[in-house]
């Protein structure tokens, strides 16, 4: 009796996932939406905040903190999908008077997060008395004059 070999499954298809993300898809509703110039100051501002422990990841804990009543600046990305997802956030934005702007990619967004995975909303807080807010704080005054001026 000999041994029974195992054949093994070769899938010869290329990969359905590229190996560079590309933004295929933007939201209908993303508007305000960033330019290139603009998404680099966000993202020098998302990645300071973050590593001073003073911005919010995720669509839950952003709207948490809205509802407490925390100001700064929230950033959507524009490719999400389902746009559900994130749908009710620039309402809750425009009636708590926080600023709101959209960027192109939710990978971009979560990379400045220091985060691996991809990221739908970030909100930078402001207001809080401490010192290492300093470090982002001007900035963050520039980002959100020019998200005020494309409202």
């Amino acid at each position: 009796m000999g041994k029974k070999s195992k054949e093994i499954a070769i899938d010869t298809k290329p990969s359905a996932t590229p190996a560079v993300p590309t933004v295929a898809y933007l939201s209908p509703i993303a508007t305000p939406l960033a330019n290139e110039k603009l998404s680099k100051k966000i993202f020098k501002v998302v990645k300071k905040a973050t590593k001073q422990k003073n911005a919010r990841r995720g669509v839950k804990e952003v709207v948490k903190a809205l509802r407490k009543g925390s100001q700064g600046l929230v950033v959507l990305a524009g490719d999400t999908m389902p746009v559900d997802v994130l749908s009710h956030l620039p309402v809750l934005c425009e009636d708590k008077n926080v600023p709101y702007i959209f960027i192109s990619s939710k990978v971009e967004l979560g990379a400045s997060a220091h985060t691996k995975r991809p990221t739908c909303t970030v909100m930078v807080l402001t207001g809080q008395a401490s010192e290492s807010e300093a470090d982002y704080k001007e900035d963050l005054d520039t980002v959100i004059t020019s998200v005020k001026a494309l409202h």
